[in-house]
């Protein structure tokens, strides 16, 4: 049975974010949509320097950790599916220091998701083992970096 999203309230401003402005309340496949939503945001911050998006991305990393932990706490779901901030910050890493262009987000799209949900090992471990907040947000992380590893290697 699907965890309802009754408990989330999008004038608050934590579950507005956790939820990914909204897209993470897609009835279908919201970490899907959660991803797409988070392509805007990295094109807003593209244009940034290295040492800037990084810092951004390390915050957003770390206030996803209280964001996620009290949407889930608030929603009464260790991990509900609406929240999508992980998948945002997932995406950011995915496409660190990585050209824009069409091509590239396609394939970071697509490799994130990837990770996501197939959850090789150890993004299965920390998913199974890792909880709260930082369980949420750290099996994305970890699938970023292994996507952002492949986009390196696909790229440079």
């Amino acid at each position: 049975m699907k965890a309802s999203t009754a408990n989330f309230r999008l004038s608050n401003p934590i579950h507005f974010l956790a939820l990914g402005f909204g897209s993470g309340l897609a009835p279908k496949a919201p970490g899907t949509f959660g991803t797409l939503a988070a392509v805007p945001l990295f094109l807003l911050m593209a244009p940034l320097n290295n040492t800037l998006y990084l810092s951004l991305l390390v915050i957003m990393s770390i206030a996803g950790i209280y964001i996620c932990g009290k949407a889930a706490k608030d929603a009464g779901v260790p991990d509900h599916g609406a929240i999508v901030w992980d998948e945002f910050v997932g995406f950011l890493i995915t496409m660190f220091l990585i050209p824009v262009t069409w091509q590239t987000l396609i394939v970071g799209f697509a490799l994130f998701r990837f990770f996501d949900i197939l959850k090789p090992w150890p993004i299965s471990y920390i998913d199974k083992n890792c909880h709260g907040g930082l369980g949420i947000m750290l099996d994305d992380i970890v699938a970023g970096i292994a996507a952002w590893a492949c986009m390196m290697l696909i790229f440079y």
